[in-house]
């Protein structure tokens, strides 16, 4: 073992921090009874040193800390943790034997190559155990003036992808597949679509490895491919970087960030708090509970079992104080050093419990992020519920809520349920049930249809229920409440009306949430029919099931090109992007209320049981004079049989002009809206089953109308 010269060092900042001297590396343990600061060289199994530390001297509270002089930042670095271990009785799991990684490790050894070795190093020939080592990556990256785009939620339209899965395909056409870098070279694809916003899906060190199940189709080993199930909080995952190693992840994780913002799209990460890759008791030894297991999880009481409200095997116990201060510490970091404009928050409800699982009546870890001043203008989105409890509406001030009851009003309305037209009426003029008592917005919902976790858009018209044999659980995994129906034939379809169907039916759905009140989302690959065979829990699937397939793009141009002007077209149109919920009131005076509703017959709106139609006026005019709107009038039939309906006439001087009809096959299905076709003079609209029509409010042409 090499000798290395040292100092005290400081309590803070936590993780290790590279100081003219050397290295000074901190770390909590509370019940720890010794810590040892063990190093490595590059890609080396065994230790060039163990520094034990002075419990007197190198001892602050609660937090363990040793400057080592002269140190190479190049050296890689662990923590033994000695204590007692009694996990049924005091709940504690140290073992001096396990080398722990540190919670504020920028950067992990280890998992540089996708599906590899995740350890360093071998011992005859084998594995060796889930071992990595952390990283201290060199900060010298020149930003070059990135400024945030630090965009309105109100204006935003999210783009949901997966790091791997989107550019991994050989169709990508990309030189980094799989990577931060493939993400820069799909750019120009992203932009041209108009979103304002990615949400990448985890990019947090994990181990795609360490699920252990087989394909029971073909045998072959199947991954942790999606990545909720973190390792190393504060580290980008090595794999994710065409060069993952010496810290180079760290920064080619920026370079993408960078070039997104020279592209005014933002980047919101997915975060996940609630659990970690340690899972339950027999999960393996990786940072959190070695150091301080009754701190860092929420354990029951009597048994000291872990409470596992994720449905992944433990809970973290986010509301204690300390573990509250690292995941705003983590929180701040990936702002300020890693350029973020926002996170959604995995099972987020989990952030509002205590160390019993129980709901806090008073202040909670997401009030603290809520009110963090360094998070003041980043986008917080919680996936607001857990295995116990929905929360959508419930969670305060400026948060935003992945909203469950749209995608499920809406794609009930879709498939043609009796009944729905008043709940798509409410989810359309932004969920005023979950959000205005409490003095929210209609931005506070995310408004989505298709996400990860669940049907693709094309699946939701394909398939009657889920198909998930492969995940190796029987079938019995994922949710069986998808709302979807196959449009006359499960899966794929020989038959062009089926066909046809299901593309009218994807358009339908995505002119909904383009017309709706609220921040649309959308899934990657949606924007030309990718499927999953009806998967619709594909976590584990590191294969073509979730690969984008970019060969769509061609074959499927015409819904790409019907996404692409859905989306300018709400973009142009603040109508549709109102801070307000649709009241019905007249609020300038004009004698025209900001939205009228009506069925088959003008203002005549059916709220029946058997009603399946629903048509809309919004007046553009009901908005502040500086951003006056055109005037709307959208029709959308969720039955399976030809409606005619009546429509409102237009203001004085104006006429009502047809730019959309998602029955008509392409280009015809979405027009420029200087091109739009004028509506007969009777004032009657024909839509076809499972479509929708939405007129513009122009001056009176001089051309002939048909």
């Amino acid at each position: 073992m090499e000798t290395w010269n040292s100092k005290p060092g400081q309590p803070l900042p936590l993780g290790a921090t590279m100081k003219p001297e050397g290295v000074n590396f901190s770390v909590f343990s509370r019940h720890a009874t010794s810590l040892t600061l063990v190093l490595f060289e590059k890609e080396n199994i065994d230790p060039v040193a163990e520094i034990p530390l002075d419990p007197e001297i190198n001892r602050t509270g609660d937090i363990w800390h040793i400057l080592v002089l002269g140190m190479d930042p190049s050296v890689r670095y662990g923590y033994r943790a000695d204590g007692p271990f009694d996990p049924q009785g005091e709940g504690h799991w140290f073992n001096k034997e396990s080398i722990l990684l540190d919670p504020y490790a920028r950067a992990l050894e280890g998992g540089e190559t996708w599906g590899g070795n995740p350890g360093v190093g071998t011992q005859a020939g084998k594995e060796v155990s889930f071992q990595r080592r952390c990283c201290i990556p060199v900060d010298d990256f020149d930003w070059e003036g990135d400024s945030l785009p630090n965009l309105s939620l109100k204006d935003s339209v999210i783009y949901e992808l997966h790091v791997r899965g989107y550019t991994v395909h050989g169709s990508s056409g990309v030189t980094s597949r799989g990577t931060y870098k493939g993400l820069i070279e799909k750019i120009p694809h992203i932009k041209s679509l108009g979103v304002t916003a990615v949400e990448l899906m985890p990019v947090f060190e994990f181990n795609e490895l360490e699920n252990k199940k087989l394909n029971p189709k073909t045998g072959e080993r199947l991954k942790n491919f999606w990545g909720y199930s973190t390792s190393g909080f504060f580290a980008p995952k090595a794999s994710y970087a065409s060069k993952g190693w010496d810290g180079n992840q760290v920064k080619e994780f920026k370079e993408m960030v960078k070039a997104f913002h020279c592209a005014g799209l933002e980047v919101i990460i997915d975060v996940v708090f609630n659990h970690t890759a340690e899972s339950n008791s027999d999960g393996p030894v990786i940072s959190f509970r070695g150091l301080d297991n009754t701190v860092y999880y929420a354990l029951d009481p009597e048994s000291k079992e872990y409470l596992n409200l994720a449905g992944c095997g433990n809970t973290v116990n986010c509301n204690h104080p300390v573990v509250q201060t690292f995941i705003l510490d983590c929180l701040r970091y990936w702002v300020v050093e890693m350029h973020v404009d926002g996170f959604r928050f995995d099972l987020a409800s989990i952030l509002r419990r205590d160390h019993k699982g129980e709901f806090l009546s008073g202040p909670s870890l997401v009030d603290a992020i809520e009110q963090a001043p360094v998070l003041a203008h980043t986008k917080i989105i919680a996936e607001a519920w857990d295995t116990q409890t929905n929360q959508v509406g419930a969670f305060p001030g400026r948060w935003a809520e992945w909203n469950s009851y749209y995608r499920d009003d809406v794609r009930r309305f879709g498939r043609g349920e009796p009944g729905m037209v008043p709940m798509l009426a409410t989810r359309i003029g932004g969920s005023s049930d979950l959000y205005q008592t409490s003095g929210r917005r209609p931005y506070n919902s995310i408004n989505y249809i298709t996400c990860h976790d669940g049907f693709t858009l094309y699946d939701i018209v394909s398939y009657d229920c889920k198909h998930n044999e492969v995940n190796g659980e029987d079938n019995q995994d994922g949710t069986d409440q998808n709302f979807s129906s196959n449009s006359g034939v499960e899966g794929p379809a020989e038959s062009s009306l089926v066909n046809d169907l299901r593309l009218r039916r994807m358009k339908t759905l995505v002119t909904i949430l383009m017309v709706s009140h609220g921040v649309p989302m959308i899934l990657a690959g949606d924007e030309f029919g990718r499927t999953q065979q009806g998967n619709n829990n594909p976590y584990c699937q590191d294969n073509e099931t979730s690969w984008i397939n970019w060969n769509l793009a061609e074959e499927n141009a015409g819904l790409l090109r019907f996404f692409r002007k859905v989306i300018a077209f709400r973009n142009r149109h603040p109508v549709f992007r109102r801070s307000h919920f649709l009241t019905g009131k007249d609020t300038n005076q004009d004698q025209h209320p900001d939205v009228s509703w009506h069925g088959l017959e003008l203002d005549k709106p059916d709220w029946s049981e058997n009603s399946k139609v629903l048509a809309f006026m919004l007046d553009g005019h009901e908005l502040p004079h500086e951003k006056r709107d055109d005037d709307f009038y959208v029709v959308l039939n969720g039955d399976q049989v030809e409606h005619s309906l009546e429509v409102s006439p237009p203001k004085a001087g104006k006429a009502w002009f047809r730019i959309i009809d998602t029955s008509m096959a392409s280009p015809e299905d979405i027009l420029d809206e200087d091109q739009g076709i004028a509506i007969i003079p009777e004032r009657r609209c024909s839509v076809l089953p499972m479509a929708a029509v939405v007129f513009i409010s122009f001056n009176t042409p001089a051309t002939p109308t048909t």
